[in-house]
């Protein structure tokens, strides 16, 4: 078994982190609000904060999408907030085709049957990497859809993607964002240099030892050498299976479902699910 790095140990870049951090009960709204106002350079409204939000595909063999933090912004935007510390050769080549189906995902899910395409919400999506996307060295890369034959043509379709390289050198960043992408990639006391990154701090220290955040970091690390031992699609749905079925029997329509699950994703979510719920009832509302 791979050795388990210490809860102290994470910082902001990891998943796990980030989410427990932006959906804890006490800071997780005014940490996600700190952290995002930083990055756009503006007030928000009211928030809400829905961490790892699932949205499924449209069949149990369509791919669904698992996003980290997702912010909603009362009578504003949407945000997907994405921690990225996985800078393999293929994710990184294939990170623009993944931030295209996100989207794809999120307008589909936003949109409600009857509704005019005019009140479709803009999103955006935020992508927090320790690498750098584009090799050009920049902190800040913002993509916007436009007109290829006349760049200038103004084009707002509400569709807008952020790549925050933590490292990048070029580029008229503020000095805030450089000491939150610094504070993030190293989520140290000696690395919180502004007021409002040593209030951040002392969240995220309060959340690193708040029990029930422990329990949940060791249950995601036996999830996920399960899932690393067991490899298949198959397995997982079984282990799914395992845990709800200790909390009772299951209704047959949701194994049904478990086991017609292909898309590998989807079933790691709902083993978290799972292994969180106490009771098949909290389960199923939730998937």
């Amino acid at each position: 078994m791979r050795q388990l790095r210490q809860l102290e140990e994470l910082n902001l870049v990891d998943n796990f982190l980030m989410n427990s951090l932006t959906s804890h009960e006490v800071y997780g709204e005014l940490a996600a609000r700190c952290i995002l106002e930083c990055i756009l350079g503006r007030k928000l409204g009211k928030i809400k904060v829905i961490p790892q939000r699932i949205v499924q595909g449209d069949d149990t063999d369509k791919h669904g999408i698992r996003m980290d933090v997702y912010l909603d912004e009362e009578d504003g935007e949407l945000f997907d907030l994405e921690p990225d510390n996985n800078d393999g050769k293929g994710e990184v080549a294939a990170l623009s085709r993944r931030v295209r189906f996100y989207h794809a995902k999120l307008d589909a899910g936003s949109l409600q049957a009857g509704e005019k395409y005019s009140v479709l919400r803009n999103v955006v999506v935020i992508f927090i990497t320790t690498y750098d996307p584009f090799a050009l060295d920049r902190m800040v890369y913002t993509i916007k859809n436009g007109c290829v034959e006349v760049p200038e043509l103004p084009y707002e379709d509400g569709a807008r993607t952020i790549f925050l390289y933590t490292q990048g050198k070029k580029g008229n960043s503020s000095e805030d964002l450089r000491e939150l992408l610094s504070y993030m990639e190293d989520t140290s006391k000696e690395n919180a240099r502004t007021e409002e990154l040593q209030r951040l701090h002392e969240m995220v220290t309060a959340v690193k030892r708040d029990g029930k955040v422990g329990l949940a970091y060791m249950k995601s690390f036996e999830i996920e050498e399960r899932i690393r031992k067991e490899g298949r699609t198959e397995g997982l749905a079984e282990a799914v299976l395992n845990l709800l079925g200790r909390l009772g029997d299951i209704p047959s329509s949701i194994q049904e479902m478990i086991n017609a699950q292909k898309e590998e994703e989807t079933l790691c979510a709902w083993l978290n699910l799972a292994a969180e719920a106490k009771s098949i009832a909290e389960f199923t509302k939730q998937i």
